[in-house]
């Protein structure tokens, strides 16, 4: 049963923001899937090889309906077209526009919804899914620096 499903909301670099938290959750000995449109979950790949110099983040790319090859499988992160083919772990992090079916099999999922339009509408109305399926959402609203302060 999902017991957390927390909104990231106001971020200004999605794939950097996604970057830092799959860095801490792997830290922290988490196992995660993310998920989202096949392009993102492409560049997100590559941030992850760049965008730390001299760190590595062990990952894999698991494409829509590709089997897990066994010399893999224990891959702490994985960047799945669809979430269900890597299977349950500790954190599903979706960056894609929809809301996530069968999200009551992970302990924890994460919404990462950048600062435009189109994608505060989308991060709404899976808010309302999310909702309107009995869970409870909580958000977490990330803050930009003042013009020459730190963000609070």
């Amino acid at each position: 049963m999902t017991q957390a499903i927390d909104f990231h909301t106001g971020v200004a670099d999605k794939l950097g923001y996604a970057c830092r938290l799959l860095r801490k959750a792997l830290r922290a000995g988490k196992q995660v899937v993310v998920t989202g449109q096949p392009a993102e979950l492409q560049r997100l790949d590559q941030l992850l090889w760049t965008f730390e110099p001299g760190e590595f983040i062990p990952h894999a790319r698991l494409r829509a309906g590709q089997a897990i090859a066994p010399v893999l499988a224990r891959t702490p992160l994985w960047l799945a077209d669809q979430a269900a083919d890597a299977g349950v772990r500790d954190v599903l992090v979706n960056l894609g526009p929809q809301a996530l079916p069968d999200t009551a099999a992970w302990p924890r999922v994460i919404e990462i919804v950048a600062d435009g339009p189109d994608e505060v509408a989308a991060g709404r109305e899976r808010w309302r899914q999310y909702k309107a399926a009995g869970l409870s959402p909580r958000a977490h609203a990330q803050t930009r620096p003042e013009p020459g302060g730190q963000a609070g």
